[in-house]
């Protein structure tokens, strides 16, 4: 029963895929047309026992969970030049990291440009980070196409073990959970939100209010 239900769920998450591509040329030359699409009001817990659901499909989250107060973790993550970088090194400054599925479906697609043009400013002073297991190439193309220049890609392709690390990997099928949080200077995680159902998008304008609380 649970193999026929990820089954379904990996067929849908195809679907979507081949429906709601990167953004495309037309699209990049006249600016994004954002859609309303609905905002999560909740978090999910990450880690294991914890889930999320895809079209009221649950499906489990793997690796041990964050939560607020806890460390941001040791782990490499990719640049679009393929080198690595341990994401924990980035400290020295506030960041906001939105965490995606994938860059090629229309929410992910939504959360990444409302994180880059809705910011209010923030990006003059915190730092804008999208993770995804979309590869550094895919990631540099959607930015390039996008116009997207002010938010540092990190690709989880290798393995997805930011998303073990943090708890926020998706099991089957193997992708991240839709995420948004602020990190301090110190690496300390202030805000976190896993939203629930993959099909919302988390509430930007939220971690936009805390971080410029941060700054003081």
């Amino acid at each position: 029963m649970q193999q026929t239900i990820h089954i379904r769920v990996l067929a849908s998450l195809i679907g979507l895929l081949s429906l709601n591509g990167c953004v495309g040329k037309e699209a990049a030359s006249e600016g994004f047309m954002y859609k309303d699409l609905p905002v999560a009001t909740g978090s999910a817990k990450a880690g294991e026992g914890g889930t999320v659901n895809f079209k009221g499909s649950p499906l489990a989250l793997a690796g041990p969970g964050i939560k607020v107060g806890d460390a941001l973790r040791d782990v490499q993550v990719a640049k679009g030049d393929l080198s690595l970088i341990n994401i924990a090194d980035t400290k020295g400054k506030i960041r906001i990291i939105s965490v995606v599925p994938s860059l090629d479906t229309k929410v992910c697609e939504q959360q990444t440009h409302y994180l880059s043009e809705k910011n209010k400013g923030l990006d003059t002073s915190v730092e804008l980070i999208t993770v995804s297991v979309d590869t550094p190439f895919a990631q540099g193309r959607f930015a390039r196409e996008a116009k997207i220049n002010n938010v540092t890609f990190l690709s989880d392709y290798r393995g997805g073990e930011f998303g073990k690390t943090h708890g926020l990997l998706v099991k089957e099928p193997h992708f991240l959970a839709r995420t948004v949080m602020v990190v301090d200077k110190d690496n300390v995680i202030r805000y976190l939100q896993v939203t629930p159902e993959l099909g919302q998008m988390p509430d930007m304008e939220a971690a936009f209010q805390f971080a410029k609380k941060l700054l003081g």
